[in-house]
Parts: C-alpha cells; structure tokens; sequence
C-alpha cells in the first residue's frame, strides 16, 4: 500500500501537515512495508528537504498512491478519482460552503475518511489538534489580557518556533490577583490548562471560587454539569443532557458574576443552552471582562462572540449595552479573543503531535484487517460513489435539497 503526504492548497494558507519527517520515520519503521511519498509544498512548516534527508521521496505527482493523507478542505479540481483520501472535510454537520466537495467526492469514486470521524466505538474522537487549541486560545487571551490592562506585551504565537519557546515567553509575565473560570473537560481544555499550570495559577473548587475572594490569580475548571442545571430543579446528569439537553437551563451566571477571565473551552452541542446570552451581558452583576473563546460558536452559547477573530487581528471588543463590536482597549469592552484555526499558529507542535495520534490509532488498521472498527466507523463515502450507512443522513444534503 502506497501513501502520500499531500500538499495543503487551502487558503488561508496551513502550515500543517499529518506527519513531520520524524513521525513519519516512526510510520515507516513500524511498518516497513509501507511505501510513502510526499508532494512538494513551498508553504508547509518542514521543508521539502527535511522529508528527503528523513529518506523519503518528494514529488509532485500522488496518482499512483492509494492513501492521501491531508489536514485541510482539498479543492475540488486537485482531487483524485478512486483515492483514499484523509482530511477535515467540514461536511459532516451539512456545512452549505462544502457541499460542491462532498458531491465531487461522490462522483470521483473517493472514499473519504474524515479526521473527525475517527472515534472509539463510544464515539469518543481518537485524533485531533485539540489540545494545541487549548494551548494558543488560553495565550492569545493572555495576550489580550496584557495588551489590554498595559501590564505586558507577549508575541503573537505565529512568531514563536515552538512550544517550548512559548511557554518561554509566559515565563516573563507575571499574573494580577484575577479570577478565572475554564469550561470544558476535553482536550481544548486540557490544553488551556496547560497554560494555566506553567502560569502557576492556583485551581480551586468551583464552590470555593463561587464564594471566595483570593490575594493570587486563581482558576476553576467547570464541566457541563456545573454550567448547566435542569429545569424542574432535580439533579442533572451528564449522559442525560448529552442524549437530550431539552430539560436544562444554563447555570452559567453565578460564575459570569465571579469572574474577571473567561476561556472557552467546552463542546457546545445542538440544542444545548447557551452559557449566556446578550441579556445576561447587559445584567450590572455580569463582571465578564476578558473573553478567550477557542470553541468559537458564532452567535451561539457565549454571546460575546459574535465573529472569528483572525490569526493577523486576533482581538477585537463587545458592547455589552448595544451588542456591537468596538475597539478591544475601549474602557467599556468585554474583551474577546475568537480565532477559529488556532493550531494553525504552532505548526510544528500540532503536526507533530497529530502524527504520533495517525499512527498509533489510524495506520495500524491498514494492517491488522481493522480489527477495532476505526476504517469502518470513520469511512463516509466508498468506491463505488455513494455515502455509507453511517453518514446516509447527508444524501438530502449531498442532493442540494437541504
């Protein structure tokens, strides 16, 4: 079996790439009787020479391999028929803007197997960039934070080589006695944490912040049953509200009341109640100032965000009377930070860590005749150009009538 790294085409233009030529030495050694290529890109963050001096074969044309591995929408045009192809495909939840690329796989015969849908059998997602989301978002909020209180002045990540350079640049700052809530429990979170912990920013209780005053900067990490409650008063339970969130309210506002930093770090599902909305913002008692929201739901459960912000211009400020955006620095903005592609900002890192997640849940499958299910559950469309039973409910969509 031949695979091959293909080049990111996309704009704006990604730096990412599935395997860095270290991950993909790994690939190779564990299963040397894999053929891999790679296409030549002048925009990825390792260089075409990095991959050949790692021993591989840098070329510009993929027809004869039979897995393309990608991290972006690939164009319609550069698609190849009777492929393999691996890449976020943002069709999934029937996204409008790629219905021309999930109809042009149907009809090139391309079996597509989105990143997003390779999941445990529980559903619980195996890949991802994740945590590299959690880490930028809960920077760039720092950023925004020094910016904006005059107190320090980081660089933006994009200028950074790398993580460890990162957390470098934090090692400089020092943190007010402010009081920040993170929500979420998954990887986006996790990695907010991180950056939360290098700070040495104190985590507490959810009870001990929601009553509590404190002389240090102080964190709490709340889950979906912490922001949200039911509605008729008994105890919630998580599996429940994931099932159907129809019975719960948000909970959200004892903590909006306590908290000077937001960070955004949860899974917002259809149908679940917004954390708060823009009559929440405008209650006196909502001491909300600065907002990083990696989840980044537009006009959705944090009511702040009402844009993506851009790696180029990532802070922008909201009125909490008119509900318009404003200069960030205005002395009555909520401060928001809401860039969409964070990982984008540490290539390096995310590729890497990408790569090391591909090959221990993805490319053994290729060699163990899919013994977990991973090919199967994550395969939305199959060779002979029609969605498999999995994703049938995207056939209204695929057809334009949705």
């Amino acid at each position: 079996m031949k695979f091959g790294i293909i080049r990111e085409r996309k704009n704006p233009p990604d730096r990412r790439v599935v395997f860095s030529p270290e991950k993909l030495q790994e690939f190779q050694q564990q299963f040397p009787q894999a053929e891999i290529v790679v296409e030549s890109s002048p925009i990825r963050v390792f260089s075409d020479d990095a991959y050949k001096n790692a021993g591989f074969e840098v070329t510009d044309s993929l027809e004869d391999c039979d897995v393309l591995l990608g991290v972006k929408e690939v164009p319609v045009e550069n698609l190849i028929p009777n492929k393999k192809y691996f890449f976020f495909s943002h069709t999934i939840k029937k996204q409008p803007y790629n219905r021309k690329l999930l109809k042009a796989m149907l009809d090139k015969n391309i079996e597509l197997f989105d990143h997003e849908t390779i999941v445990k059998e529980n559903g619980a997602r195996l890949i991802g960039f994740g945590r590299y989301a959690g880490l930028v978002g809960a920077y760039n909020g720092f950023r925004a934070f020094g910016l904006r209180e005059q107190l320090f002045t980081l660089p933006k990540v994009e200028t950074l080589p790398d993580l460890e350079a990162v957390k470098a640049e934090l090692d400089k700052i020092t943190i007010p006695p402010i009081k920040i809530v993170l929500s979420g429990t998954g990887k986006v979170a996790y990695g907010a944490k991180e950056i939360l912990d290098h700070l040495k920013i104190k985590q507490v209780s959810d009870a001990l912040y929601l009553t509590s005053k404190f002389s240090e900067p102080v964190y709490c990490m709340i889950d979906v049953m912490e922001y949200n409650k039911r509605k008729d008063g008994k105890v919630g339970d998580k599996f429940e509200f994931y099932k159907d969130p129809s019975g719960y309210e948000s909970n959200f506002m004892p903590y909006a009341q306590e908290t000077d930093f937001f960070i955004a770090g949860h899974f917002y599902g259809d149908g679940a109640p917004y954390l708060f909305t823009k009559d929440d913002v405008k209650n006196p008692t909502f001491a909300i100032k600065y907002v990083a929201d990696i989840s980044c739901d537009i006009d959705g459960p944090v009511a702040t965000t009402i844009r993506p912000s851009t790696i180029a211009d990532p802070i922008y400020g909201y009125h909490p009377e008119t509900g318009e955006e404003i200069a960030y620095n205005d002395p009555e903005a909520i401060t928001v930070m809401a860039v969409d592609n964070l990982p984008c900002e540490l290539p390096k890192d995310a590729s890497d860590g990408f790569g090391a997640m591909f090959l221990e849940h993805v490319i053994p499958a290729f060699y163990n005749n899919d013994a977990d299910g991973i090919l199967k559950r994550s395969q939305m469309t199959d060779a002979a150009g029609k969605l498999t039973q999995r994703f049938a409910y995207l056939q209204d969509y695929v057809d334009g009538n949705e």
